[in-house]
């Protein structure tokens, strides 16, 4: 297989999760993705090409989230479900790449599994609700429980995106309408009201492990302050790309190139 990927399950916490592995190093990289509407189930090769900077000196691993949620499931349960996955494989002291929700989830990994952090990258991110966020998850959630997954899609689109971007891709939004369809509405739903639950600003401390905070001034999901709040918080570094939002971990250029070089210490 190319990038030496692997699909596959793995047991946590009673349940079992989707995994997705890739690369031939020896040095464990765990990347924690955002939001999803569809899951990760097939999407290795696409997942493996986008990060495959990583490929040579680490073994990658990006986990599901569980497929048995609940209402009220919170971020800090999904931390503790990769944790648990993490033991399952033996991975430990591992870098770590949080984005969006999965920098959520990172932040609770190192505050109560700190053993299993080496590194961490949080990448458009928050530490407390803000307006932002509180305004695009009640927003997707009423589109999605009303059946417009068209403009959900759009939405979703129009806040992550610059709008150079958006216009570019604007012929693309029919067939991102189908792509992105969520499999299941209520699950879909679920796991965006699980945002609402990250409140780690007055335990960032507890972060022992070295940290960089990546955000986009333009960011109409959890906005841009977001991002220095928690630098401001960890005295760590941090780097806001000017004229990008939400999904600068797409549109960057640079951004993996970023990423790889603080973990490998440049």
């Amino acid at each position: 297989m190319p990038y030496q990927l692997k699909e596959s399950k793995v047991a946590t916490n009673g349940t079992v999760l989707d995994y997705i592995a890739f690369g031939k190093g020896e040095k464990p990289l765990v990347m924690l993705q955002g939001l999803n509407t569809r899951g990760i189930r097939g999407a290795g090769f696409g997942l493996a090409y986008m990060y495959r900077i990583f490929a040579k000196d680490y073994r990658v691993y990006l986990f599901d989230r569980r497929p048995d949620i609940w209402e009220g499931i919170t971020v800090r349960d999904f931390a503790a479900d990769v944790a648990g996955a993490m033991d399952s494989l033996g991975i430990s002291n591992a870098d770590i790449l949080g984005v969006s929700q999965g920098g959520m989830i990172g932040q609770y990994l190192a505050i109560d599994r700190p053993e299993l952090v080496k590194k961490i990258v949080l990448a458009v991110t928050l530490s407390k609700n803000n307006d932002a966020v509180v305004d695009a998850i009640s927003v997707w959630t009423q589109m999605a429980q009303s059946g417009n997954m068209r403009a959900l899609v759009a939405d979703m689109a129009e806040r992550m995106f610059s709008a150079d971007y958006v216009r570019k891709h604007k012929l693309f939004m029919p067939l991102l309408t189908l792509l992105q369809k969520p499999k299941d509405i209520q699950r879909f739903v679920t796991l965006a009201k699980s945002c609402l639950t990250c409140d780690t600003y007055d335990i960032l401390d507890s972060i022992q492990c070295p940290v960089l905070v990546i955000g986009g001034k333009q960011d109409k999901v959890v906005g841009g302050n977001a991002s220095k709040l928690i630098a401001e918080k960890l005295g760590c570094n941090i780097y806001m790309y000017d004229d990008l939002g939400h999904a600068a971990y797409e549109e960057a250029k640079d951004f993996n190139k970023r990423v790889y070089d603080f973990f490998k210490g440049a």
